[in-house]
């Protein structure tokens, strides 16, 4: 080994008769993978000779190049290989028309520049990506050759350059090719892999759906689907995941959907029923992505996309998977937007089976669920008024309007408690609210930091105060509904929107007398004379009108 090593490091000719023989007792030795071998080949002092090889094109080149990749294996001697200059001689090799030189090189190139940010930035700039995707055009069928292209690929995959090259070069279509193909699960993950990393590019996710990735992706799960290999299941679970990330680009959604009758749809429908939960999970995921657009919605629901829906989610309710009970809420949520879709989900009995859900323990399903039902009886006056009066579910709603330990859960409880009373305007339904104590509730909500929730809560307390003061004046005086408005309105940090809709609030609140002996003794007289000279003439104006109907109603 000595020899070999003394007798290349010292020789400036690189005739080959000379040099082949001590490269071959090299290589042989490498072969052997006898532990540190590659450190010593390296400290010899050898690699710039083997640079100069690489960099002549000699008959040797194949040889090197090879020896280089398994020296190459040692992360010990990756960044002394980049001192020498092997990467940039190896590059230009990446021309070759030998098929085994173009192995050799990929394998040398990959492993010297393996996990190394500022190398692998280098390559790209030096142009290795439409060089790799055309190797894979030209041999399809070499699967060696097909690997090491990948893993080069899966290696670049996150550098932003090497994207934007991609971008140019038909890469789609080679992917789409070598899915189709794949031999076995280690091909299979590693095309999965790199189609992971592309995908999050909106302009490859579009040239992804064009080449017809999805329908490969699809094709494969329903190939693998039923068996119990843990390979298999990995790949299904990424693949169902692709897609559905697939399918967050506008275009290539709708490319997908095909009106309904793509092949994408149909499949993810069907995973809707299928006994993998991680399928479940994709296709619950995948029908809200699809659910982004109004006329998508309508023509789900047209499909009879709903009762899957809430099939999937009965079938998780006792000691279910939360992700798939979340991602169907969320899927029934998207699908609830367009008005038509609400009345139609109504009659098809949606609240009441979704009401099964309200014995979930879970915050993630406890939130959707909550904003689920809001979006349902948004704008519904019926609906509102039969959830308004369901004294369990309001029960229920109350217990999530104290979570203390999920803000989101106790925001889109008193959200819905509000969107009740505002949209059914319905006496009962204001009774059940206050017999379920949920006043307090409301006029917490209206100091809440966020100003569409003040809103929400002001407009329900202002809506049941027009429909039944009777009903509601003594649980205001009791709750200190006025002393908190006042507060409001003295408050300079308050929005201007929010203290509009205060003054509204007490407008109705003057029609009791009770209530109006509360106003006198706190004297809101003064804070209103204040806020008429408010910079904001809406404002201004509101407070004017609000000292008028006191007056007349003094």
């Amino acid at each position: 080994m000595f020899d070999a090593m003394k007798a290349i490091s010292v020789s400036t000719e690189l005739v080959e008769e000379e040099l082949k023989p001590h490269l071959d007792v090299l290589l042989n030795l490498l072969l052997e993978k006898k532990k540190g071998t590659a450190e010593k080949i390296v400290s010899s002092g050898v690699l710039p000779i083997l640079a100069q090889v690489l960099r002549k094109k000699s008959p040797l080149t194949s040889q090197v190049t090879l020896l280089v990749a398994e020296m190459a294996r040692e992360a010990a001697v990756r960044e002394r290989c980049i001192e020498a200059g092997l990467v940039t001689a190896l590059v230009p090799l990446l021309n070759s028309p030998d098929q085994d030189q173009l192995l050799h090189t990929g394998r040398a190139i990959g492993r010297i520049c393996f996990e190394n940010a500022v190398q692998q930035t280098q390559l790209v700039e030096n142009g290795v990506i439409p060089r790799l995707v055309a190797i894979m055009q030209q041999y399809p069928e070499n699967d060696p050759l097909v690997n090491v292209c990948l893993l080069a690929l899966c290696n670049l995959a996150d550098v932003d350059a090497a994207r934007e090259a991609l971008v140019e070069v038909g890469v789609a279509e080679v992917l789409t090719y070598q899915l189709k193909r794949a031999p076995d699960a280690e091909r299979r993950h590693l095309i999965l892999e790199v189609l992971g990393s592309l995908g999050e590019s909106d302009a490859l996710k579009l040239q992804f759906v064009e080449a017809g990735v999805p329908e490969a992706l699809s094709e494969m799960i329903r190939t693998l689907q039923g068996g119990s290999d843990t390979h298999d299941l990995c790949s299904i679970k990424v693949a169902s995941n692709l897609i559905v990330t697939l399918l967050l680009g506008d275009e290539s959604m709708q490319k997908c959907f095909g009106e309904g009758t793509g092949m994408v749809y149909q499949d993810v429908l069907s995973w809707l029923q299928s006994a993998n939960t991680e399928l479940q999970l994709s296709g619950a995921l995948a029908i809200a992505n699809f659910a982004r657009n109004d006329s998508n919605c309508v023509k789900m629901l047209d499909l009879g996309v709903v009762p899957r829906i809430l099939d999937l989610l009965e079938q998780h309710v006792a000691e279910g998977d939360v992700s798939v009970q979340h991602a169907g809420l969320s899927a029934l949520r998207n699908l609830a937007i367009p008005a038509s879709n609400k009345v139609r989900m109504l009659e098809d009995g949606v609240t009441e089976r979704i009401r099964t859900l309200l014995r979930s323990d879970m915050p993630p399903v406890q939130f959707k669920l909550l904003g689920t039902l809001r979006m349902m009886v948004d704008g519904q006056e019926e609906a509102a008024s039969v959830l308004g009066k369901d004294e369990v579910l309001l029960a229920r709603v109350m217990e999530w309007c104290e979570a203390k330990d999920h803000a989101g859960v106790r925001g889109e409880a008193n959200r819905l408690l509000a969107a009740l009373i505002r949209h059914s305007r319905n006496p009962e339904v204001i009774h059940t609210v206050i017999k379920a104590d949920g006043v307090q509730h409301l006029i917490s909500m209206a100091t809440s930091e966020h100003v569409i929730m003040q809103n929400e809560a002001l407009v329900a307390l202002a809506i049941a105060s027009a429909i039944d003061i009777e009903a509601v004046q003594e649980p205001f005086r009791d709750a200190d509904l006025l002393p908190t408005l006042q507060k409001m309105l003295d408050d300079p940090v308050v929005a201007v929107e929010v203290k509009f809709s205060a003054l509204g609030l007490i407008c109705s609140l003057a029609n009791s007398s009770m209530l109006r002996e509360q106003i006198t003794s706190l004297n809101l007289r003064d804070t209103l004379s204040k806020l008429s000279a408010h910079t904001s003439t809406k404002l201004a104006k509101q407070a004017d009108t609000v000292m008028v109907v006191l007056s007349e109603t003094a």
